[in-house]
């Protein structure tokens, strides 16, 4: 026993310890499990934010190159990043070869793309509803009128 004492005494925890211990992990776990639950969501739309940027900025970038080489007519193509990218009124059709080629949306992880009349429309997977986490890009209609690029999702929406 007098051994026992010369080394620190305590073997081990008391029951209490324990308990305190076990109450302030459920404590953290029924406050904290809820905001990781809704984190989901927030990540879809996030990413549905960034391709949406990702969208405008190629429409931009392929608007600009069709104004350079003054390709601003009904149909044509330039060539962004060694790529063909095929134009309607000098902005990026809303094909694979238009809005999909100079956006590179082949290339994006969990997303699903399809076209359909000049539509391009691209869902965020995962989504409890898809179509309310989606971006539509609609091509330019006429000459000099942009396209019309629109994105639906919320956190909510994206869960």
């Amino acid at each position: 026993m007098k051994k026992a004492l010369e080394r620190g005494g305590q073997q081990g925890f008391t029951l209490i310890e324990l308990v305190v211990v076990i109450v302030i992990l459920g404590i953290l776990a029924a406050v904290a499990l809820p905001r990781f639950v809704g984190l989901q969501g927030d990540a879809r739309h996030a990413k549905g934010q960034a391709v949406l940027g990702a969208v405008k900025s190629a429409s931009a970038l392929a608007r600009a190159a069709a104004l350079v080489k003054g390709q601003t007519g009904a149909t044509g193509t330039v060539t962004m990043e060694s790529t063909s990218v095929g134009l309607v009124n000098g902005y990026p059709a809303g094909t694979a070869a238009g809005i999909g080629a100079a956006a590179n949306l082949a290339g994006v992880d969990d997303v699903a793309v399809s076209y359909a009349g000049g539509v391009a429309t691209i869902q965020m997977s995962g989504a409890g509803t898809p179509a309310n986490c989606q971006i539509t890009y609609t091509q330019s209609a006429a000459a000099d009128t942009p396209p019309v690029i629109s994105y639906n999702g919320t956190a909510a929406n994206c869960s």
